[in-house]
């Protein structure tokens, strides 16, 4: 786990962004070739920042570039202002909104990040993960403004539902949504099944008992995330208003803002390090087909991110 923050800790860096298309082919190539020839300690160094930016901008099942918005450095910067707009709980209506593009983005987020190998025949896959991932967004965002549109209708004002509705509900609410989506939109992952691969990368076939693991430890880091986010902070504004830390409506509104970016700076490594990328699931797991086309003891797959 460790090793995974530390590395995830250098793929988040939002410097990353800032490299071309050109670039980013170049770095495929130098470590496509640094597999054949013995490296200097120059080369060493220059391998480990092409294999940094590889990771954060190649999708690792397609070989394309991912789109700059949805790399994995590009998910702090713009998600932390929905984070905040979105944990400020006044209107149902703002609520609804705000949760509604947070949920749009972190979903387009997800999709574009999954594993890429799941395919049918029957149908688009890309048309069926869009129509669902747009349910699941519809869906998440209102159930994330359904206690304020409760609390207002029934005008329950008292301190202790606001301290509930306003404080407590959103952290749970946010991340089992947040998971809700992951597993809407990369379904096809678990139902179509997703590649397998033995040590040496050859692919030993199709599982779904692998896409269900991969989608499962996805839709948990991402819980994990945004529950953890809008927890966090929550509970730390209740203990600075009571001790009165800041005493203006802005300076409280500055901690806030302050104790969000914190959270959500440290958690995004957590939880993108919770389970490894390339995922590891025994033989004896999946499916007889499988079992029985190797005779390896691991297989290995692309969890996504």
């Amino acid at each position: 786990f460790f090793q995974r923050f530390l590395l995830w800790a250098d793929v988040l860096d939002p410097l990353l962004l800032l490299k071309s298309s050109d670039e980013i082919r170049r770095t495929r190539l130098l470590i496509q070739n640094s597999g054949k020839t013995p490296s200097e300690p120059i080369q060493n160094d220059e391998t480990k920042k092409a294999f940094l930016l590889s990771l954060s901008s190649v999708h690792p099942d397609s070989d394309k570039i991912i789109p700059v918005l949805f790399r994995a450095p590009a998910f702090l910067p713009l998600s932390l202002p929905l984070v905040i707009v979105s944990s400020a709980q006044h209107q149902a209506k703002h609520t609804f909104f705000f949760q509604f593009v947070f949920h749009t983005y972190t979903t387009a987020f997800t999709l574009i990040n999954g594993n890429g190998t799941a395919k049918s025949e029957e149908y688009s896959l890309e048309q069926k993960q869009i129509f669902y991932g747009l349910g699941a967004i519809s869906y998440a965002a209102c159930i994330g403004a359904l206690p304020l549109v409760f609390m207002n209708r029934y005008t329950l004002k008292s301190p202790v539902m606001e301290l509930v509705i306003k404080k407590l509900l959103p952290a749970p609410i946010l991340g089992l949504m947040s998971a809700f989506t992951v597993a809407v939109v990369r379904s096809p992952e678990f139902e179509n099944g997703i590649e397998v691969m033995d040590r040496n990368g050859k692919v030993v076939g199709v599982s779904q008992k692998a896409g269900e693991k991969a989608v499962k430890e996805t839709a948990l880091s991402r819980a994990a995330l945004f529950g953890t986010t809008f927890f966090l902070p929550a509970v730390l504004m209740h203990f600075v208003e009571r001790a009165k830390f800041a005493k203006t409506p802005r300076a409280l509104a500055s901690v806030r803002m302050f104790m969000i970016t914190s959270v959500l700076a440290g958690m995004l490594p957590v939880s993108l390090s919770m389970f490894p990328q390339c995922g590891e699931i025994k033989r004896a797991d999946l499916e007889p087909e499988i079992q029985s086309a190797t005779e390896e003891t691991e297989l290995f797959y692309n969890r996504g991110i």
